[in-house]
């Protein structure tokens, strides 16, 4: 069971700059949102001389009496996260001084949110994305007034925002099987207001529940 909104949003966000620098889970909570299959195509579960670098923002801020959490729900489209539920972000370029950088211009790009009113936390534990051979890197962050969002409509269908106790009640996980590439596997998975969240975002919201459940 978890409370977080019955914290003050500030206190919230002290309280888990304090647990994460009290370590990070790292894989052993991240694989307990994890399909049963984590390959490509070429068989392969780890990164290698060819996995580009990529990062994601983890986005909190206070609406009313609430701490939400900013995700997009990707445009439809040749490729291989089309339709998903996912976290603002994506590839590193080379005018991205960091990877915090990186999570910043994208989540600019894609809903607007000025990197100049967010404030860093700190990063949760990287993940191998095999399907895409990327290594994504979860940026924590907040700003302290809601964003003003603009959804860039090219690559975003619309933004998602869910209160942090909402998306961590026990009551919106859950598992099912899907068809990837006409094989079925096992995607556990969170329920979010009625959308499928699953996969890598997934297992990056698994670390950030891990870290935000702490005493």
């Amino acid at each position: 069971m978890y409370s977080f909104s019955a914290c003050a949003f500030s206190h919230f966000i002290s309280s888990l700059k304090g647990k994460m620098r009290q370590g990070l889970p790292g894989v052993e909570a991240q694989l307990l949102m994890s399909p049963s299959i984590r390959k490509n195509v070429n068989g392969n579960s780890s990164s290698n001389g060819q996995t580009r670098q990529s990062a994601v923002l983890i986005l909190f801020f206070p609406d009313e009496d609430e701490t939400r959490l900013v995700l997009i729900k990707r445009q439809t489209y040749e490729g291989l996260h089309s339709g998903q539920v996912s976290l603002p972000g994506g590839k590193w370029e080379e005018v991205d001084g960091s990877l915090e950088q990186t999570a910043l211009r994208e989540a600019f790009e894609e809903v607007g949110v000025n990197p100049e009113r967010v404030e860093l936390v700190g990063r949760l534990t990287p993940l191998f994305i095999p399907v895409s051979n990327m290594m994504v890197q979860p940026v924590v962050g907040f700003t302290p007034e809601k964003p003003d969002f603009h959804p860039n409509l090219q690559e975003v269908d619309y933004i998602i925002t869910v209160p942090v106790e909402q998306l961590f009640y026990q009551k919106n996980k859950s598992v099912r099987v899907i068809s990837v590439n006409g094989s079925p596997i096992t995607a556990p998975y969170y329920n979010v207001n009625g959308e499928f969240v699953w996969g890598a975002t997934a297992m990056i919201l698994a670390e950030l529940e891990a870290v935000a459940s702490r005493k």
